[in-house]
């Protein structure tokens, strides 16, 4: 039995290969494979029921690292984190980076991750140099724009079906120290959110939005805007990086229910804020969750969904303020309710998940056929407004709503590896 992050599906596997070297092809026995880096993908996009996973994390070699220019290459399971901690020491940080460290270089390749700094930065897979695509067949394909430069566009945000990617060397930015300079305001609409953002975006490379998914009325959209920007040379704190905490239940049920989540969310939204910008630690900007190991838990056996959504820029304002009127009507959502302007970095994947507009991205309980019902709901509003869903949050995508959002997907599939497959791409496809 394996599971992605969110619990949810539960599927069973034929076996977990660990392979370092491929170059005599995969076994015959092997059937479909799928790379499987730490499981931090939502939904069944890292999962390949009754196939083969070919496990990643034994891949985790830093291979060079070059302090004076930036670049660094690593096999493709080594973590972000063992990134940070090589690298930051010497004055690096990571060019992007999503909401948790504990992803490999393999996964943020092939979901061509985004981060706070999209409006600034695009996503993941435009910082990588170069690459190596390792095929069923044992052929090694070095790709990068200008050399195999079509296989380079279809692995960056390829799911892991182009093959298996060996090791990637990527581009780093400077960062003086681990502190963060960090702005917090408090916001009491979506209107007002989006006046604060415009602000916002032209001064703060990183800009992301928390929002109570449960506020109605005027006080709909309410949230907290936090923007920040690594730290001067001259801006630092004594101090260390935050411990993390282990959630020490599994409970039958999820802990996520209407009354907490209200809770929650008013207690949240009126904790006393900075009144200027302060330091504060880059893993308590950029990985809170991390804070707590194994928060998944918190949400039950029958696990939770995550449903991420972009639209474009001219319909973003109505449809976000549809969808979150959808959702308070629903008493269904959760405290992670995040919400942030995509910018014009155009990706440099077939399937790339990030483009201009506003994504919105909440967890749910997995409450059964009414949740559903209002993801059917949700789903109405993104295919009205031209959006679309982010495959490695998913997993309940209807077919026609991954070929719309992702007109690329006929052209892409060119490029996948006869041997290699996942629940998700079956699903999506093949209804």
């Amino acid at each position: 039995m394996e599971l992605s992050w969110n619990r949810y599906p539960r599927l069973e596997h034929r076996e977990i290969l660990t392979l370092f070297d491929l170059s005599a092809g995969l076994p015959e026995r092997a059937g479909f494979c799928l790379p499987h880096g730490n499981g931090r993908s939502y939904g069944d996009v890292c999962l390949n029921e009754d196939g083969v996973l070919l496990d990643t994390r034994r891949l985790n070699r830093i291979i060079a690292f070059d302090p004076v220019t930036g670049r660094i290459s690593c096999e493709s399971g080594v973590l972000l984190k063992e990134i940070l901690d090589l690298v930051l020491p010497r004055n690096w940080f990571l060019p992007v980076t999503p909401g948790t460290q504990y992803v490999t270089v393999g996964g943020a390749i092939a979901n061509d991750v985004h981060g706070k700094n999209h409006h600034w930065a695009g996503s993941f897979g435009n910082h990588v140099t170069c690459l190596e695509l390792l095929r069923s067949d044992g052929q090694r394909i070095r790709c990068s724009i200008e050399e195999a430069g079509e296989w380079f566009a279809a692995t960056i945000g390829g799911l892991g079906l182009t093959g298996l990617i060996t090791w990637a060397e990527i581009q780093l930015i400077p960062a003086h120290n681990p502190w963060m300079m960090v702005e917090s305001r408090r916001f009491s609409s979506l209107d007002e959110f989006w006046q604060i953002n415009k602000e916002a975006e032209d001064h703060w490379p990183y800009t992301v939005a928390w929002l109570d998914c449960l506020s109605a009325g005027r006080g709909q959209g309410r949230g907290i805007y936090m923007a920040g920007r690594h730290a001067l040379w001259t801006e630092s704190l004594p101090g260390s990086r935050p411990r993390s905490l282990l959630f020490p239940l599994d409970p039958p049920f999820s802990l996520i229910n209407p009354f907490s989540l209200r809770l929650i969310n008013s207690l949240y939204f009126h904790q006393p804020l900075k009144k200027k910008p302060a330091l504060s630690h880059y893993a308590k900007f950029f990985y809170p969750l991390d804070g707590v190991l194994e928060w998944n838990r918190i949400y039950g056996r029958k696990g939770f969904f995550q449903y991420q959504c972009v639209l474009p820029p001219a319909a973003a304002q109505a449809g976000i303020a549809a969808m979150l009127k959808k959702i308070s009507a629903s008493g269904q959502g959760s405290f992670l309710a995040v919400l942030k302007t995509l910018g014009r970095v155009p990706s440099r994947g077939l399937l790339s998940f990030a483009r201009p507009g506003v994504t919105l991205a909440l967890d749910f309980p997995n409450c059964g056929p009414k949740t559903f019902r209002l993801f059917n709901e949700l789903d109405a509003i993104v295919r009205d407004t031209g959006g679309a869903l982010n495959p490695s949050k998913d997993a309940r995508m209807p077919a026609l709503m991954f070929k719309t959002g992702f007109p690329n997907w006929e052209r892409f599939a060119a490029y996948i590896d006869p041997k290699f497959s996942s629940s998700f791409w079956r699903r999506v496809t093949h209804e």
